[in-house]
Parts: C-alpha cells; sequence; structure tokens
C-alpha cells in the first residue's frame, strides 16, 4: 500500500510537493509503476504521473520523462507471467500520457514522438505476458495499453500517411501472433479504438485498408484440423477484433471519410469468418 506520504499528496488533489526535487519524487512514482500492490502501481504512481504531465508540470522535461517510460519498456521483456510485466505495461501507459501532451501542445521533436512510437511498436510485438487482470495484484494488461499508446500515437501531428499504415500493420501484427491464451479482458475491442484513431485521420486510404482486412480474415476464417492444438487460439483474436472494429465503426462517434466503403468491406468480412451465424436457416 502507498505510504503516508504519498497519501498526504493525493488528499492535496495531486500537487507537485514542495519539499522533495521533482527528479526523486519522479525516480520514486517510476519504482511504483512495477510495483504488485495495486493502490500503489495503478491507483497512485500511475494517476500521479498521468496527472503531473496533464498540468504541464514536465513541460521542460517531457522527453526526458518519455525516454525513461520507453526504457521501461524493456524491463524483463519476453518474461511469462512475472511481476515485471507491471512495470512495461503502466510505462506504456505514462508514454502514452506524453505523447498526448505533445499532441496539445508540441514540447518535443517530431523524431522524439517517431523513436516512442518504434519503442512501443517493438515491445507490443515482443511482449509475451498477456494476461488481463491478475488475482491479487490487479491489472497487467499490456496489451490493452499498449493499444490506447499507439491510438493516441496516431493522433499526433508528427505522424503521416507512412506511420499510420506502419501502425495499422502493428495492431494486425499483435492480434495475429500466435498465442496460448485468447484476449478475455476487451483487448479487441481497445485495438479496435486505436485502429479508429487511424482511420478518423483520414490520410490512409481504403485501398490500403482492404488487403489490411483481408490479412486478417485469411486467420479469422482458417479452420484448424482436429489434429491441432485448439483452433480458436488461432482465429479467436482475430474474430474477435473484426467484430469490434464493425461495432465502433458502425456506432461510434466523428466516423471517418471512408466508413461507408469499409462497413461493407466489413460485413463481408463477417460473413465470413461467421458462416455458422449468418447462413439462411434450412428447412427439413
Amino acid at each position: 500500500m502507498p505510504g503516508p506520504y504519498w497519501k498526504q499528496v493525493a488528499a492535496s488533489g495531486l500537487a507537485v510537493p514542495q519539499d522533495r526535487p521533482l527528479d526523486d519524487l519522479t525516480a520514486e512514482l517510476t519504482r511504483m509503476l512495477g510495483d504488485t500492490d495495486p493502490e500503489t502501481r495503478d491507483g497512485t504512481a500511475y494517476p500521479t504521473l498521468a496527472t503531473w504531465v496533464e498540468r504541464g508540470v514536465y513541460d521542460d522535461l517531457l522527453a526526458g520523462l518519455g525516454d525513461g517510460m520507453a526504457a521501461g519498456l524493456g524491463v524483463g521483456l519476453g518474461e511469462r507471467d512475472t511481476d515485471s510485466v507491471f512495470r512495461r505495461s503502466f510505462s506504456a501507459l505514462v508514454l502514452d500520457c506524453c505523447i498526448a501532451r505533445d499532441n496539445a501542445r508540441p514540447l518535443v521533436p517530431g523524431s522524439k514522438v517517431l523513436e516512442w512510437g518504434d519503442r512501443l511498436a517493438t515491445w507490443l510485438l515482443r511482449e509475451r505476458d498477456l494476461r488481463g487482470f491478475v488475482p491479487g495484484k490487479g491489472w497487467a494488461h499490456a496489451v490493452a495499453h499498449g493499444a490506447d499508446a499507439l491510438g493516441t500515437l496516431a493522433q499526433s501531428p508528427h505522424v503521416a500517411t507512412n506511420e499510420l499504415t506502419v501502425v495499422l500493420d502493428v495492431i494486425a501484427d499483435r492480434v495475429l501472433l500466435p498465442v496460448d491464451r485468447v484476449f478475455t479482458n476487451g483487448e479487441p475491442d481497445r485495438l479496435a479504438a486505436a485502429t479508429m484513431s487511424v482511420l478518423r485521420r483520414n490520410i490512409v486510404s481504403l485501398r490500403v485498408i482492404e488487403p489490411w482486412i483481408a490479412r486478417l480474415v485469411a486467420t479469422a476464417s482458417a479452420r484448424a484440423s482436429y489434429d491441432d492444438r485448439d483452433p480458436h487460439l488461432k482465429s479467436g483474436n482475430a474474430e474477435a477484433f473484426l467484430r469490434a472494429l464493425h461495432l465502433q465503426l458502425a456506432l461510434g462517434p466523428k466516423p471517418p471519410e471512408v466508413r461507408p466503403d469499409l462497413l461493407l468491406v466489413l460485413v463481408d468480412a463477417l460473413r465470413v469468418t461467421n458462416p455458422q451465424y449468418l447462413q439462411a436457416a434450412r428447412h427439413s
């Protein structure tokens, strides 16, 4: 549990304490991002750093803070079912905040934002701890947090058509990577939301999006033989993602310009990947 010091900071409305250097406070909060106690990590360290970033406390230090969070993405990378996932996952959330701050008020060079994007993409595709909620320790949720950060990156004025296409490819790669457990804690919805951030930029054409959808459909519609392991481990994440994307495109706010045509593409995709539910009823 967070100690009395941080409880007092929270009680103050997350005002920056004046009795310690900001560097020391930041270092302590960064360590707390990897704590196994959810109240320390998710209830104290993350909201404190996120609030201070949003309030401009780090405006002159944003590049350094973002670099520190990008470094946190590599802590224990490749491990599975260990506590190191919390540091990686919550570093991604704070890096998300850094990018969002630059989106609102340009503070770092575009090359720095693109560097952070590369680090996020590399981490997300190499992340092997796919747990959502960890009993007794709270949210790990690395894929969901990575998706959130990609969605914010897609809104950056430093990110143009080529970079947005890369974001789409990273999302598809993450959806299609082999897993030993399908996503069960809303990750397809968060990845779809990141995709919507790309689409709302209105600079990626349908000529790019259609083959991207086709790639997802190929895996979502795959039917494994009875000798294979659970076939849903191969197709399940792609199926869930396509459904989530269709829902958000059909009903979400701020529809992108490609919405009418892309809805038709997605409907066709859902017919292919869900034939057992969408075929006309047969009468005996």
